[in-house]
């Protein structure tokens, strides 16, 4: 007997009983079907594995029922009607592995994305919608689906079921009256602007969910369990823009009161059991949580839901955590605890809860990178703290003939990850690192309550090592002679150094992780340099903790080409919205800090296109720019009056080529342009030797040699001039 007890007690959907109350969530199985509408071996040895871990029930990702009417580029998501022989075959292997390991599995049945398609992943075809209505990403109009077209859409369902009981499924669930798709684009009066049965009462928005399981159970039998993926409110501010946790707003989706009475009867419908999220496309925060969400945020929908229903309810959300699983059980909330990501972490999850071994379950840290991150960018479903996910076959960990002794240098997670692997496999390695603990980078990443579960992947290497009797030596300096001392080989992962730059003698400078590790101060007001991804989630944790900040940012956009986009979308609405005190962000092309000799202060002039816009102070500076962005025009000017900076922070920063930069020089430097061929003169020597500054416009190919104190540094090219080295040369103390 242990605590967790009830959450392996069984649980009945309809006529089918399942071995615990812990189902996979369906996640989206791109690059796991093939090109006829089947599976591949990728999306079998996925799914096996997953029966293996010990999880009750398992839903597929999302697969279609239809590819005429919404056309979706093959191969991509599994489809039960496109060659139906050839998704019974694919699927009867997959079923039979994982009703060995007594596991049920139900297909997920999407019928159609409608205004929601994403080309990138989908293709880009004509999208249709119940209305004709904006397009989420598209800037189009939806083609207004038919009577016909839907009643075909019903047919296909049946048929599709058909073929998955044939197939071994144990059932359907329905894709879904649930995060803005197709059938719940029927179910909302904000994309539902028909006058025919299917549009107007809350009755005809449903009657496309209500036809679609009457013909499955028609088809397949009323002992064959058809649940539905449900979300009793949208959170939808307006057509692109959703509301943020705790914000008030006039909900234009669905909202509560329409949400539990749709719950009801879709219940008296006949679907067996009701998925519960939150969210839609617009909002994608709630339908697919980041790490700024609170966790287990889905109970308190689901908890509605399930006091006004009499079938189960699931409940996903962030609910990795067996203490909350648990009382979600006891408090009513749900029926059966629903785990998407934190099975892609670690598929062994629920055998591992089940045997005691809660210390082994690898986190899941929300990142949305290998998952998300990953579909978007690759049309791969796979994860950032599980190489494994998606391609188990390729990348099992087969046994070592010859073991070696390897030396690993680096006790971060990259380091680390080398070091579990290698023992895994049978290889005797030994860990060395640098400093008195182990974590690395995750460490400081780990600060932000928002990312708890980063310091919960760093303790997890550190009990897989001492599990694994890996040798750990700490506070250790790795050399040649150590290297050569009986070791085959050496893994090198001693990771990167920020870079940092010199202000002058006694002025304070330190790194970000120096800030979130609480091994330096800052002050009450800070500037971000840097709009990038480390620099919001810097400007967020600071403002949760009272600072004034302000973000500085030489794109036109926050966090341009960083994170998954839910997250990304969530963060920025944060930083600018919620938490209050980041509440300015400037996109510019010159930047102008200054420094007040022996005050060791910093302060900044904003310009944007050249124009000033305003001073700001600030007890700090953080610079986060990104790699790939846009070159900032940085430069040292004299005296500013009333300084008010104390300190500058600093994250690694990338070398930037420029398009045109303006030097703001100090009396006594000397500056000589070299102008290339092909343009007007060939050099010109500007001496600042007198009471101010002096402004000099350089365009890309120009070079400089820059004079201070009679030595004469190396001719640079300004196209290969990083701002920090602009930085490093320039900005020195002034009288």
């Amino acid at each position: 007997m242990t605590q967790y007890d009830p959450l392996f007690s069984q649980v009945r959907i309809g006529a089918l009983t399942l071995k615990n109350r812990f189902a996979m969530a369906p996640m989206g199985p791109l690059g796991l079907g093939d090109a006829q509408g089947g599976f591949n071996q990728r999306g079998i040895d996925y799914y096996t594995a997953r029966a293996r871990g010990g999880v009750g029930l398992i839903f597929t990702g999302v697969t279609f029922v239809d590819n005429e009417i919404e056309e979706h580029g093959m191969p991509n998501c599994p489809n039960s009607t496109y060659n139906p022989v050839q998704f019974v075959r694919t699927s009867r292997e997959m079923t039979e592995r994982i009703h060995a390991y007594n596991t049920k599995i139900f297909l997920q049945m999407s019928g159609g994305f409608g205004r929601v398609t994403i080309p990138t992943n989908l293709g880009e075809f004509p999208p249709v919608a119940p209305s004709p209505i904006p397009h989420r990403w598209l800037d189009k109009t939806c083609r207004e689906l038919t009577t016909e077209e839907i009643h075909t859409l019903v047919r296909r369902f049946g048929e599709g079921a058909w073929n998955a009981k044939r197939a071994g499924f144990d059932g359907v669930q329905i894709h879904a009256v649930h995060e803005g798709y197709l059938i719940d684009q029927f179910a909302i009066s904000l994309f539902n602007h028909r006058t025919d049965e299917y549009g107007g009462s809350l009755e005809n928005r449903l009657r496309f969910a209500r036809e679609i399981v009457e013909e499955i159970k028609a088809r397949c039998g009323q002992d064959f369990p058809v649940v539905l993926r449900y979300s009793p409110k949208s959170f939808i501010k307006a057509l692109r823009e959703g509301a943020l946790p705790g914000e008030e707003f006039e909900e234009k989706g669905r909202d509560l009161e329409e949400g539990v009475a749709a719950a009801k009867l879709l219940a008296s419908y006949g679907y067996d059991a009701l998925d519960v999220d939150v969210g839609s496309y617009d909002a994608w925060w709630w339908s697919h949580p980041p790490m700024y969400q609170a966790k287990g945020l889905y109970m308190p929908y689901a908890k509605l839901v399930r006091e006004a229903v009499e079938v189960p309810v699931l409940c996903a959300g962030r609910m990795d955590d067996p203490e909350r699983a648990l009382s979600a059980l006891s408090d009513g909330v749900c029926d059966i605890i629903s785990l998407g990501r934190p099975l892609l972490a670690d598929p062994e999850y629920v055998n591992k809860l089940r045997t005691g071994r809660t210390a082994c379950i690898r986190p899941c840290i929300s990142c949305q990178e290998g998952c998300m991150g990953r579909i978007q960018e690759y049309s791969m479903i796979n994860c950032a703290v599980n190489p494994q996910t998606g391609r188990e076959r390729a990348t099992a960990y087969n046994p070592v003939l010859r073991p070696k002794r390897v030396l690993v240098a680096g006790g971060g997670p990259a380091g680390m990850e080398a070091a579990r692997v290698l023992a895994e496999r049978g290889h005797r390695p030994e860990l060395f690192e640098r400093t008195g603990c182990l974590g690395g980078n995750l460490l400081a990443a780990g600060a932000p309550p928002f990312k708890e579960d980063e310091l919960a992947l760093a303790r997890w290497y550190e009990n897989e090592l001492r599990r694994l009797e890996v040798p750990i030596h700490l506070n250790a300096t790795v050399d040649t002679e150590l290297a050569t001392s009986g070791f085959n080989a050496v893994v090198i992962a001693t990771g990167s150094t920020a870079k940092t730059f010199s202000l002058g003698e006694g002025a304070p400078v330190c790194t970000a992780a120096h800030i979130l590790t609480g091994q330096a101060p800052c002050g009450n007001r800070a500037v971000v340099v840097g709009g990038g991804l480390v620099g919001c989630e810097t400007a967020l944790w600071l403002a949760q903790r009272g600072k004034t900040v302000a973000i500085v940012e030489a794109l036109d956009r926050l966090m341009g080409g960083q994170a998954s986009s839910e997250s990304r979308m969530m963060l920025n609405g944060r930083v600018f919205y919620r938490d209050g005190r980041v509440t300015e962000d400037w996109c510019l092309n010159d930047i102008v800090i200054s420094r007040c000799g022996a005050l060791q202060v910093i302060k900044l002039n904003i310009f944007v296109n050249g124009q000033f816009l305003k001073e700001y102070s600030a007890d700090g500076v953080i610079i986060t720019t990104p790699t790939g962005s846009t070159g900032y025009n940085l430069s040292a000017g004299g005296p500013i009056a009333k300084p008010s900076a104390r300190l500058i922070i600093m994250t690694p920063i990338c070398p930037h080529t420029l398009s045109s930069r303006s030097i703001i020089l100090s009396p006594e430097d000397v500056i000589e342009i070299e102008i290339p061929q092909g343009r007007e003169g060939r050099r010109q020597q500007v001496t600042a030797n007198f009471d101010g500054a002096h402004e000099l416009s350089m365009s890309t190919g120009d070079r400089i040699r820059i004079v201070e104190s009679e030595k004469t540094t190396e001719i640079l090219s300004v196209n290969k001039i990083s701002f920090l080295e602009v930085l490093h040369r320039k900005m020195r103390e002034t009288e």
